[in-house]
């Protein structure tokens, strides 16, 4: 099924997949995507335009856009158009309300009022009792306050022995309890995996809870860690044992949530399987994905790195892993992937690790660290929904720029109850908490405004992005803006404003 709709005077588009937030809108120039393939971020087959119109349908399809308009194909599902919604924001309004309405709940407070401290880049693939608890004390002990503390990769047996590895945690109950005790909750990475040598590949083979290539043998997928089993969650006993996994790390050692890593969907014909799939039923493509990131649906911090459809949901969506640069891998990246994030529905979304977390560049012999960088991303992450250290800033930083990273997280902790009070309207009518000035403004020209957001309707937020840079030009929609430096802008205008590396720039509308 193909559909072609023509171009209005100055439309332009957004959707499809977050990670090409920096390409959006599109209209400014040619661009094709094919999200019968996509494997790198969230996503969803939606569509959405400045002049009220979108474009869903319930099954992956490719697009063009282009100076002619916008051609949608080779979908397996019917492709609906809607017109008629006058503007961004309404044609999103009558999206989320028609395919993915807001469920009612939200992620845990704490996610909204403090920052999330992953331990992957101080600990990598050694995170032990011991090492964790000096984390939490160092983060106190450094003038930041307690918040959500993320476990990441290898505290468990094995991929798939989702137990704590005794001799790293020899009482892992007691930690937790300790982590508790200084005011954090907790949260345990985990991924869909399953080594092949270990003793559970043997049961969940004999049980029929792996996902199967032509044969009946397993499949074994290739992913950063090496090569595994993939655990089915498409069957609902696969689901069943991956969440009495998780349901057992709560009710015995009080976990509060989890990181689900990977989940990235498995293609047909991909290289990345050691053999074609031959699933028990005929599965529409992707659907596995969405399958893996349903698995979050129901507790109270779940944080994703992949996702198909499922907006609306209470889930903390990360985007993908960031490097340590300026460019839109890295630091540059981060807004236009959140306004598109929040325009597929996923309003709690997570800027990934301050200053970058990317497997490969961070731990490379030839990493180099950019101090500047590490500041400007907490200041840009600082008001995002979610905010997430990784590398200590205590360690990397010193002096003045230390104390501006911490001024971050105290404007954070300031405005706490304005952003979970957001996240609560999020989960009730289903708006993003981050939006560009286009989703408020419409009609204002503010299409292609992509380097600063609003939180909300009434706070504006122009982060520095751009390497060396002491002052921004900032772009104001009417009313009257009072700046953090005591500065009042009335507005619609554009301003060059001061950011010298200790501000942020931030506005907030007294209209």
């Amino acid at each position: 099924m193909t559909k072609t709709i023509s171009r209005l005077p100055g439309e332009y588009w957004w959707g499809g997949a977050i990670n090409e937030g920096s390409s959006m809108p599109f209209g400014q120039a040619a661009h094709a995507r094919d999200l019968r393939t996509t494997d790198d971020n969230q996503a969803s087959p939606l569509l959405l335009s400045s002049k009220g119109r979108y474009i869903w349908s319930e099954e992956p399809f490719a697009f063009r856009v282009d100076e002619n308009g916008l051609s949608v194909f080779d979908s397996a599902g019917e492709i609906i158009v809607e017109e008629g919604h006058r503007s961004l924001q309404g044609a999103y309004r009558h999206a989320s309300g028609a395919h993915f309405p807001p469920s009612g709940l939200l992620p845990d407070a704490l996610a909204f009022t403090a920052p999330q401290y992953c331990t992957w880049v101080e600990m990598f693939y050694a995170p032990t009792q011991d090492k964790i608890i000096r984390y939490a004390e160092s983060i106190l002990a450094n003038g930041l306050p307690p918040g959500i503390l993320i476990i990441d990769d290898n505290w468990m047996e094995d991929y798939g022995m989702w137990d704590f590895d005794k001799h790293r945690f020899p009482d892992p109950r007691a930690m937790i309890d300790t982590l508790h005790g200084m005011g954090f909750k907790v949260m345990l990475w985990m991924c869909p995996y399953v080594s092949p040598d270990c003793t559970m590949f043997k049961e969940l083979h004999g049980s029929d809870l792996l996902m199967k290539g032509e044969g009946g043998a397993p499949v074994l997928r290739h992913w950063w860690n090496g090569y595994s089993a993939v655990v089915d969650y498409t069957k609902e006993k696969g689901v069943a044992w991956f969440r009495q996994q998780m349901n057992r790390l709560t009710g015995d050692y009080g976990v509060d949530g989890f990181k689900l890593d990977a989940g990235e969907p498995i293609l047909p014909g991909a290289p990345d399987t050691t053999q074609p799939v031959a699933w028990s039923r005929p599965l529409r493509l992707l659907e596995d994905c969405e399958a893996y990131a349903s698995l979050g649906v129901g507790y109270p911090l779940i944080e994703l790195r992949m996702c198909w459809k499922l907006g609306g949901q209470a889930l903390i969506q990360r985007q993908r892993d960031k490097t340590h640069t300026w460019d839109t891998g890295g630091l540059g990246g981060l807004i236009p992937n959140a306004i598109a994030q929040g325009l597929l529905g996923y309003a709690f979304n997570c800027p990934d690790m301050i200053g970058g977390g990317m497997d490969g560049d961070i731990n490379s012999p030839d990493f180099h660290f950019d101090s500047e960088l590490f500041v400007r991303y907490a200041q840009c992450a600082a008001l995002f929904p979610v905010m997430q250290f990784s590398m200590a800033p205590w360690r990397v930083l010193r002096g003045e720029e230390l104390t501006w990273c911490l001024d971050a997280v105290r404007l954070r902790s300031e405005l706490g109850p304005e952003l979970l009070a957001l996240a609560r309207q999020a989960a009730a009518d289903g708006l993003p908490m981050l939006r560009s000035l286009e989703f408020e403004y419409p009609g204002c020209g503010y299409e292609l405004v992509q380097d600063q957001f609003l939180l909300g309707s009434n706070l504006l937020v122009a982060p520095v992005v751009v390497k060396g840079q002491t002052s921004r030009r900032v772009v104001f929609p009417e009313g009257r803006w009072q700046g953090d430096d005591g500065s009042v802008v009335i507005g619609p205008t554009e301003l060059e404003v001061e950011a010298p590396l200790s501000r942020l720039p931030w506005y907030r509308s007294n209209q």
